[in-house]
């Protein structure tokens, strides 16, 4: 069965919007509770800072104790405290409330494994036909308990520090952080602090309604700003749930993910670190980064879009490090999945060792121009049927051997609009947008196409 709800990183939308009503909450709790809590009947739940999760949160303890399962409340906490901390609560499994960097009217759920993994689409899959099916069982003598712990944020944050290597190592250093008023408004100042650092915190106040609103990762404007207006060092922007990092250097020039992760891919092989010499990236990451690392002895192996993919081919190949251009950064023998503030605290020491300012530093590397195309169509059904084309799928094999060694051909389908993506990567623009118009031209004739973007 495929998923139809769960995406790369769980289930999302529009609170009180199907899939993200109290039914759905408590059904999908329930077939959790049946599906995955047949071991040790307890279960670790955490929100971010969105008004909607207080809902939900209640939806899906009536779910999981329903079926008698102890629920272990953890209240706010960032997903990568979460996915640290699960394997040692003695647990089935966790869940995280929250739509990541999506604003707050939107929410979702995110499921992690009793190892602190995110769940794989075999399991998601199964959950779903579950909801589906329903006819869940309750019986008067099974019911679960609410076990309040909210003070486990003091475990994670201990766990985070292994990864600074002096005592009061940011002493000297002045950098802007923005909470995106999300799960790390009360941790991340407190932690540079604790560090030596001179903090300038922003969106650090949550209020329900304000998470990721002109702020955080997204919205980067006022961080840039605030770096320049108070002669920072640099800023760190995280999301909502603290899973991505935004960085800008001194300037208040943003700095693209596929440049941490070649900064931080040569840091981590000069400290003996970066298992297999190795760095993992999506296919969506710039081919220029594949140069720069190749230059430095270093391999790049990519994976499918969406940090679940990112993790699975790190595993599949040994390396300790990798992410996406979006701002996923996975440092694994720190954290167990995209962590800003793990990642801030080792991008913060890799740049204090060069003795150099980042402007000085970034870019590391040139990327190759890209030139993107979209076809967009009426509904995602006539989009899929042009996709599978014979004549769409022969034009990407012309187009990927006109191109040659000369780039890098990407097509596929948006996971969220009726479009077909064309990404050609060259140095050569001239020949890109030949190969664009040689890959994107059959669509034209398909039912249900509408225009060229």
């Amino acid at each position: 069965m495929k998923n139809s709800l769960f995406g790369t990183d769980g289930v999302r939308g529009v609170a009180n919007v199907y899939p993200m009503t109290v039914d759905f909450a408590m059904a999908l709790a329930m077939a959790a509770a049946k599906e995955i809590c047949t071991t040790k009947k307890r279960v670790a739940l955490a929100k971010d800072t969105r008004i909607s999760g207080d809902m939900l949160e209640a939806a899906m303890i009536a779910g999981f104790t329903s079926q008698g399962v102890d629920v272990l409340q953890l209240g706010v906490i960032p997903t990568p405290a979460l996915t640290v901390l699960t394997p040692r609560l003695d647990v089935d499994m966790a869940v995280m409330i929250t739509a990541s960097h999506n604003p707050y009217h939107d929410n979702g759920i995110k499921l992690v494994s009793a190892d602190g993994d995110k769940f794989s689409d075999k399991v998601t899959s199964r959950l779903e036909k579950a909801v589906a099916k329903g006819g869940f069982d309750f019986d008067k003598d099974k019911l679960g308990r609410v076990v309040p712990c909210f003070g486990v944020v003091d475990d994670y944050v201990t766990t985070v520090l292994r990864a600074v290597k002096r005592r009061n190592p940011f002493r000297g250093l002045k950098l802007v952080v923005d909470c995106a008023n999300g799960c790390f408004s009360k941790i991340m100042p407190a932690v540079f602090q604790k560090l030596g650092a001179d903090v300038v915190a922003l969106s650090c106040e949550p209020d329900g309604l304000n998470i990721n609103k002109d702020c955080g990762s997204q919205h980067i404007e006022k961080m840039c700003a605030a770096v320049w207006e108070n002669s920072a060092d640099l800023g760190i922007a995280a999301d909502g749930d603290g899973d991505r990092i935004i960085v800008c250097d001194e300037k208040g020039k943003k700095i693209d993910g596929d440049q941490i992760l070649a900064f931080l891919g040569q840091y981590f092989k000069a400290t003996g670190e970066l298992g297999a010499i190795t760095v993992g990236a999506t296919i969506v990451s710039n081919p220029g980064l594949d140069r720069f690392l190749a230059a430095k002895g270093i391999s790049c192996v990519r994976s499918a879009v969406g940090e679940r993919y990112v993790i699975d081919e790190m595993r599949r190949t040994g390396s300790t490090f990798g992410g996406e251009e979006s701002g996923h950064m996975v440092a694994s023998d720190y954290s167990k999945t995209g962590d800003c503030l793990v990642t801030a605290l080792l991008f913060v020491q890799a740049l204090l060792n060069t003795n150099k300012k980042m402007s000085d530093i970034f870019p590391l590397f040139q990327p190759m121009p890209r030139l993107r195309v979209d076809s967009v169509f009426s509904d995602n059904a006539k989009m899929a049927k042009a996709f599978d084309k014979p004549e769409f799928q022969e034009a990407i094999k012309e187009g990927e051997k006109l191109l040659g060694k000369d780039g890098k051909v990407l097509v596929r389908k948006s996971g969220t609009e009726p479009k077909i993506q064309v990404w050609v990567w060259s140095d050569n623009l001239e020949l890109a947008a030949e190969v664009n118009n040689v890959i994107s031209s059959p669509l034209e004739k398909v039912a249900g196409y509408v225009s060229r973007k």
